[in-house]
Parts: C-alpha cells; sequence; structure tokens
C-alpha cells in the first residue's frame, strides 16, 4: 500500500472567462462538475491562462454538494470548482486510480471541510492508501470496472430512451405547451400544489448520514423516476435540517447550477427527503401528476430561462410558484395517465435490470482494491 499524496500532483481550476455552447476557433472543451458524469451537456471556454487537463488525467469535484465525484478520460480546461489529480511517473493507470478514488467517495465526503460549502480536504486525499499492483494488473481491474460502468450506463440510457415515447404520447393528446394549440386554461403551480424545498445535514456530523431516510441530491434529478439514492440521512439529520419526508409522486425540479442547462426533473417512486437546491411539488387533487410531470419535463427550458445567471443559472421558490402550467380536461389527464401506467409496468423490467447492474458495479468496486477480482 502506497500513500496517494506521493503519487500525485494536485491542480485546483478556475473559472473561464468565455464559456460557448459550441465550438469556437481557439476553444478548447469546459469541464465542470456536471461533465464528470456520463451525457453531459459538451461547453467550450476559450482562457489563455486556464488549467488544462488531459485524458491521462483524474478529476475530481473539489468544491460544493458533490464534492468527491470522480471522472476520467477528460480533455480541457477545468472549472474553478474541479481539480486534477495527476499521477506522478509511470507505475499509476489514471483509469485505475479514477475508479480508485470512486470506491472512496463516502470517505472524501465526510472528510470534507467548510461548514456551508464543503470542500475536498487536501489531506484525506494525501493519506489515502492505494494499493499498487503491476500496471497489467491495474489495467485488468480497470477493464473489468469499465465493462460493468458501461453495462449500467446503458440500462440508464435505455430508461432515459423511453422518455421519448411517453412525449410523444403527451404532444399528441394536449399540443405543445409552449404555443399552446389547443387553447387549454392556464394556471400558476402555486395554485395547484404545494410547493417545498429541502435541507442539507450538516457533513460535520457523521451521525446525519448512513441512516435508513432517503436524501436526494440535485445529480440524481434527472428526468426520471427516482427508485433509490446515493445516500440516506438519519432521523436526527432529518431534524436537524428541517428537511421533509416528501410522498411517492413528488415532483422534483432541481434550482441551481449547470444543472439546469440539462432541464433537470424528476419524479419520486419512493418516500424521500431532499437537498435544498431542489423544489418539491407535493401530490394534489387538481391535477393529476403524470400529466403534471410529463408538462414540466417538456416545457422545461422556459422554467430553466428565467433563472439565467451568467455561468450559474438559479431559480428560486418563487419563480417556480408562479411559472404557468396548461389544464387541459381531467378526462384526458387521466387517459394520459392510464398510459404511463401501462408502460411503466414495461418499464419495471428495465428498474430491475438497472438494480442489478448498480449492484454488480458497486459490488466489484468494492472487492477491486482489495485484490479480489
Amino acid at each position: 500500500m502506497t500513500k496517494l499524496g506521493s503519487k500525485i500532483k494536485i491542480y485546483k481550476g478556475r473559472k473561464a472567462p468565455n464559456v460557448f455552447e459550441k465550438r469556437q476557433p481557439g476553444a478548447f472543451r469546459y469541464i465542470q462538475i456536471d461533465d464528470l458524469r456520463p451525457d453531459a451537456e459538451i461547453k467550450y471556454a476559450i482562457d489563455p491562462d486556464g488549467v488544462k487537463a488531459s485524458a491521462n488525467d483524474v478529476l475530481i469535484a473539489w468544491d460544493g454538494a458533490n464534492a468527491g465525484t470522480v471522472g476520467f478520460d477528460l480533455d480541457g480546461y477545468i472549472g474553478s470548482t474541479i481539480a486534477i489529480l495527476r499521477p506522478v511517473g509511470k507505475d499509476i493507470f489514471a483509469p485505475y486510480l479514477g475508479y480508485f478514488l470512486k470506491s472512496k467517495f463516502d470517505y472524501l465526503q465526510k472528510n470534507c471541510t467548510g461548514a456551508t460549502i464543503p470542500h475536498i480536504s487536501r489531506r484525506s486525499i494525501d493519506e489515502l492508501e492505494i494499493p499498487l499492483f503491476p500496471l497489467t494488473e491495474q489495467k485488468r481491474i480497470a477493464a473489468i470496472l469499465d465493462k460493468a460502468d458501461r453495462i449500467r450506463r446503458l440500462r440508464r440510457f435505455a430508461l432515459g430512451m423511453s422518455d421519448g415515447y411517453l412525449q410523444s404520447v403527451f404532444l399528441e393528446m394536449f399540443g405543445d405547451p409552449v404555443t399552446n394549440p389547443m387553447g387549454w386554461e392556464k394556471q400558476k403551480i402555486s395554485k395547484l400544489s404545494s410547493v417545498k424545498t429541502g435541507g442539507t445535514p450538516s457533513r460535520k456530523e457523521l451521525e446525519f448520514y448512513n441512516g435508513s431516510i432517503p436524501w436526494v441530491k440535485t445529480t440524481e434529478v434527472v428526468g426520471s423516476i427516482i427508485l433509490q439514492t446515493e445516500e440516506r440521512i438519519t432521523e436526527q439529520g432529518l431534524k436537524a435540517s428541517n428537511c421533509d419526508v416528501f410522498p411517492i409522486g413528488t415532483i422534483l425540479i432541481a434550482m441551481y447550477g449547470q444543472g439546469l442547462t440539462r432541464g433537470r426533473t424528476a419524479k419520486l417512486g419512493i418516500p424521500a427527503t431532499t437537498n435544498q437546491a431542489c423544489a418539491a411539488i407535493l401530490p394534489t387533487d387538481h391535477v393529476n401528476m403524470d400529466y403534471f410531470w410529463a408538462y414540466l419535463k417538456l416545457s422545461y427550458k422556459q422554467l430553466r430561462d428565467l433563472g439565467r445567471g451568467g455561468n450559474q443559472p438559479n431559480l428560486n421558490l418563487s419563480m417556480v410558484k408562479d411559472f404557468e402550467v396548461l389544464l387541459p380536461l381531467k378526462e384526458l389527464q387521466l387517459a394520459y395517465a392510464r398510459i404511463i401506467r401501462h408502460y411503466e409496468r414495461l418499464q419495471s423490467q428495465q428498474h430491475e435490470s438497472l438494480r442489478q447492474a448498480e449492484h454488480l458495479f458497486q459490488s466489484l468496486l468494492a472487492r477491486a482494491f482489495e485484490g479480489e477480482l
């Protein structure tokens, strides 16, 4: 075992002065926290003084609620919340190091510093002990984890593709939410449902985490039904953060940060609480929640644009409450809900496949660095 601090150099990123949605002459990819996850919306930047990562580096989210999130095989400028972990010498294979750090996510988060905004502790990185198998063995382990990771990403992709079918049915039944060609009545969200936000228990209090209550972060609000979460909090953590446990069917909207550019909405398939970066729209008798969810997913661009603000678009609770929703006949809403129910029965098999793929990946991840693969 070798302490990681002796094997890497760390370089913090910086905020790029000019960011573009399309490639420009002299621009390179601009990597932020969302880009450490698959299927990110690629952005570009021009920054002669920028910190540039290569495909042989490992990147880690250094600041914020998602501190500890890891990515690799990425090339471009890194933003101010990202750091490069660059191997020194030739005895560490970057993907092997990347998967090792993924296996230490909970450790890194628990050791974050910062009262309001978590920051990765440099000491926690330096003191990590990494097993340095021969390079051939590191590559073999990384290849196995690559395959398992690819399987779970394919399962996620399949579920994402299924959303397109329901959107097509929605447009045929109700028309475009933006142009409202069928002339449906409009109503503000606040008139249809209660809207609340969640909370984040202090990371310094270990007893607030690893409990039984699912806790949803903005990175998990990605246009699908949330059936499981990465983290769970305790009853003590729930009370300390002024969270509420929201019921099945609650609609979540990500309100802060770059996630807004992807149109983040999701529906709870489990009773859960959320962090303060999500708006929770509770189930109501005034509108069918299946219709409501589909409507917000299709018209989210209009809601998102209300929160545009430089490189960090933000919504607030008033913007969400004042957003108007089209109200078709209740019979049509219920008919659409029946279509969803039938389709979700077919999807349940895909969800189970995803659960198994996630379990396989996490199991292999746990075993990989104990020499058990």
